[in-house]
């Protein structure tokens, strides 16, 4: 286990000879200078995770070379060593960014205990930031691939929806990219530098998706041994993304109105109010209007959600995105699987012909199967699924025999899932991943399409 780095900063050779030994018998990795200008240019060389910094030093003062450490390795935290005599300007340090600060001469079993306290502050700092940049997606521009008049009209209505602080329903088919389109229109906002929440409704259990939205107390049901703060919270300041919002019971509709309509919320077994600014995000693939009729969807939180609906177009309809974005994931699985394998023009054409039921998600996930299996330098056509294999070439438009016809979009859709389930060999978890769907969505479609 690698011991912790400390750097020791004082003008007292005795005291630092002593205390560099003390600590290193006690387990650390210590450095040790004599002025500000040796510990600024040894932090820069060696990041150490926690500096014992005397405030006063000959030449550069100690709150200087505080200043400096913080402006050059942010992460380094700081201890101050002072004297009883400069006691307010250790409490300055602390108001300039120092961690602590201790009263020499100080027992070293204290002076441990501040250490410990500043490198546990340094791994929360760190995390805290790992956890927000995973929070904060980059704008994906350069991975949203296409130039058909389809997809140019979705990047131009993305780009004149990100600003505003509106709420947008995403409709589309599965694998379409709805995810990525809330991506990109909380990345072009004013918000893309605080959190993306995003909730995957259907995958989240009815008796915990309430407790997961709006944070719970402690004791509020069988379980709840804490109290939890909620996914709206998270959020705060932020843009939260409820992906299927069409598989929402109506107990929790009732709750997200209010929260629309008042931007409050309760924890699950508070009665206490609190208030969030968030923008909220929707996407679906089901006919809400229909649900609506049916008495399936609240209609008036249907017409809160749906301010701005942005509608992504299938594959099917995006013309000649499917050779662009065939090639762009190439790229990526080039880069991935440190290859140089390129898609031949025999394959491309399979791919061209394909109905693509599955839409973007479908295509990446034979692009990569393809590149698994090819062990040349080409994609062939028998790297890539049968299906696509035995595939006729799609009739035009206008072209069709009476006795021919394309597969209605439910057809396709039956098509595509009886393949998944074959190739995972029934295992319906394997192939809701295939799928890019929640199993729960699967158990859903199987119904639907009667195959339970």
């Amino acid at each position: 286990m690698k011991q912790p780095s400390l750097l020791l900063v004082d003008d007292d050779a005795a005291f630092r000879q002593v205390m560099a030994g003390e600590l290193g018998r006690a387990g650390y990795e210590v450095d040790a200078v004599g002025t500000g200008e040796e510990a600024i240019q040894r932090v820069a060389a060696t990041e150490p995770e926690v500096v014992l910094l005397d405030l006063r030093l000959p030449g550069m003062g100690g709150l200087e070379t505080l200043k400096a450490i913080q402006a050059s390795t942010p992460t380094t935290e700081v201890i101050m060593l002072t004297g009883h005599g400069s006691i307010d300007s250790a409490i300055e340090s602390i108001r300039i960014g120092a961690c602590d600060y201790v009263v020499k001469p100080c027992p070293l079993d204290e002076l441990q205990i501040r250490i410990q306290r500043a490198i546990e502050r340094r791994s929360l700092r760190q995390r805290t930031n790992i956890l927000e940049r995973g929070l904060t997606p980059p704008d994906l521009s350069n991975s949203f691939v296409g130039d058909s008049p389809e997809f140019r009209r979705l990047l131009n209505l993305i780009n004149r929806v990100a600003p505003s602080d509106s709420t947008v329903l995403i409709t589309g088919e599965t694998g379409a990219g709805k995810d990525r389109v809330a991506k990109l229109i909380h990345a072009r906002s004013s918000r893309r530098s605080r959190p993306f929440v995003v909730v995957e409704c259907a995958a989240l259990q009815e008796s915990l998706f309430q407790s997961e939205l709006f944070g719970h107390e402690r004791g509020a049901f069988t379980g709840a041994d804490h109290a939890k703060p909620g996914l709206f919270e998270v959020a705060n300041g932020g843009t939260i993304f409820l992906d299927e919002i069409g598989e929402v019971s109506p107990a929790t509709q009732t709750k997200l109105l209010r929260v629309l309509d008042t931007s409050t919320f309760r924890h699950v077994g508070s009665t206490r109010e609190i208030r969030v600014d968030v923008r909220i995000l929707t996407a679906t693939n089901r006919d809400i209007p229909a649900m609506v009729r049916q008495g399936l969807f609240r209609e008036d939180l249907f017409y809160r959600l749906s301010t701005i609906t942005v509608e992504v177009p299938p594959l099917r309809a995006r013309g000649s995105d499917v050779d662009l974005l065939a090639q762009h994931f190439a790229i990526v699985l080039n880069e991935r699987f440190s290859s140089n394998k390129q898609i031949s023009e025999a394959a491309l054409q399979l791919l061209r012909r394909h109905n693509w039921p599955g839409n973007v998600r479908e295509l990446l996930h034979v692009v990569e199967a393809a590149f698994v299996l090819c062990e040349g330098s080409q994609v062939m056509p028998e790297h890539l699924p049968a299906a696509l294999q035995n595939a006729k070439p799609a009739p035009s438009p206008g072209a069709l025999a009476q006795d021919s016809r394309l597969p209605t979009l439910q057809e396709a859709e039956l098509t595509h899932i009886r393949m998944a389930i074959e190739a995972t060999k029934g295992h319906r978890g394997n192939a809701a991943r295939i799928l890019g769907i929640s199993e729960r969505n699967l158990y859903r479609k199987l119904r639907e399409h009667g195959l339970l």
